[in-house]
């Protein structure tokens, strides 16, 4: 099993996704990229700590490749908006691959690159890439957050359409009992 963090905003919607694909066995939500030891939720969202809402998965590489999860990172939020996602503002919500080894590092910005030289965005990508640092697992009601909480306005109202939208893009990747139950 290997690692990989990622960044895209809100950890809840971030997470869900990760979760859904086949070869990922945990996504956990948490703090990454701060100078604060032991953020706390609260501390992160002040946005003066410098971590960013991000989400470690562990993945297994014979089932899904590193390349296959920068793939659905960069499908499944906006990588040209700087610290900005939606209506989450500052630097917490910036758009971050946290890379776990030189090969990670290497990928990433070669995606970033083929990317911005293609055209697939109408604005240039500001993902940042940085190497791994300390992972701070968030508070416990932030795990699993949209599998606990369906009917939460948040989770009903945006995190459930981008799900649905990302399931569809990544089908036959997802895990079978999420085939199953959409």
């Amino acid at each position: 099993m290997e690692k990989a963090t990622f960044g895209t905003g809100c950890f809840w919607c971030t997470e869900a996704m990760f979760e859904s694909l086949d070869g990922v066995s945990e996504a956990v939500s948490g703090y990454e990229g701060g100078t604060k030891a032991n953020p706390t939720y609260k501390e992160v969202c002040t946005g003066t700590t410098g971590h960013a809402e991000c989400v470690e998965v562990t993945y297994d590489p014979r089932k899904v490749t590193y390349a296959e999860l920068l793939q659905a990172f960069f499908r499944s939020h906006d990588p040209t908006s700087l610290n900005r996602q939606g209506a989450d503002v500052g630097t917490q919500y910036r758009s971050v691959i946290f890379y776990h080894n030189d090969e990670q590092k290497q990928l990433a910005e070669t995606v970033k690159k083929e990317l911005n030289e293609s055209g697939a965005y109408d604005k240039p990508i500001v993902t940042e890439i940085s190497p791994a640092s300390t992972f701070y697992v968030a508070e416990d009601y932030h795990q699993s957050y949209f599998a606990n909480n369906p009917e939460q306005g948040y989770c009903a109202f945006v995190i459930a359409p981008k799900l649905d939208k990302f399931r569809k893009v990544f089908k036959d990747k997802l895990k079978s009992s999420e085939l199953s139950s959409h």
